[in-house]
């Protein structure tokens, strides 16, 4: 039985550093040279390989974590800067409910409720699940598909600044247009390389674009809904 010491290992990695220690058969390591593989984070293949078949599987494994060991600086980039995003679009609901409280209490408050459902966008991927939501439903979007995305029901025009409550569907018009530039940066940075991810916000996301597109619907009153004219 051969014994691999720290001195040995240390003597390799000043050599070539390495990500993989194959203990082969006849050879067994000392606890002070698995505790240096252990230090430098070096994955230990206990059991030597048997055909080819295991050593091309074994470089593919490795291969893959060279690739996520170089993606998981940008991946953490982009995390964060997702959720500096999220902190901006809380505090556009705060600002839009605060325009919105001069003139309409009610609409103001449901901003802040939809605010509050929005920021759980960062639990999407502890939780994994959508939390309920204002949304109730209509004859153009149906309540069971709440996290798909939707087109606006009608466009906003200089039309609506002329109605009696035209600043209010153009400040929930402006918080919806900075929610969806939210979702395609999601999709643009999250879609391949964490998908899981990247689906459970857009949902959450188009969850609070169709709460809104509601709430402009009710302000603009009529008992058709638009989207289907």
């Amino acid at each position: 039985m051969k014994f691999i010491t720290e001195e040995d290992l240390r003597s390799i990695f000043r050599k070539e550093p390495f990500t993989n220690y194959e203990i082969k058969a006849g050879e067994k390591l000392t606890p002070g040279g698995r505790q240096f593989l252990m230090d430098q984070r070096v994955h230990i293949n206990e059991y030597p390989l048997n055909n080819g078949k295991d050593k091309a599987d074994r470089k593919k494994k490795e291969l893959m974590t060279e690739v996520e060991v170089q993606d998981a600086p940008k991946k953490e980039a982009n995390k964060k800067q997702f959720y500096a995003k999220v902190k901006s679009m809380e505090a556009l609901f705060l600002l839009t409910a605060e325009e919105i409280l001069k003139s309409d209490v009610f609409l103001a408050q449901d901003v802040i409720h939809l605010g509050k459902e929005f920021s759980q966008v960062k639990n999407v991927l502890k939780e994994n699940t959508i939390p309920n939501s204002l949304y109730k439903g209509c004859t153009g979007m149906d309540e069971n598909h709440i996290c798909n995305e939707f087109d606006d029901c009608f466009e906003i025009t200089e039309f609506h600044m002329q109605l009696e409550n035209g600043r209010n569907i153009i400040i929930l018009h402006r918080l919806r247009c900075a929610l969806r530039e939210l979702g395609a940066y999601v999709s643009e940075e999250f879609e391949g390389s964490d998908g899981e991810f990247s689906r459970g916000v857009i949902g959450k996301v188009n969850q609070s674009i169709n709460t809104l597109s509601q709430m402009i619907c009710s302000i603009v009153g009529g008992t058709k809904c638009q989207k289907e004219s």
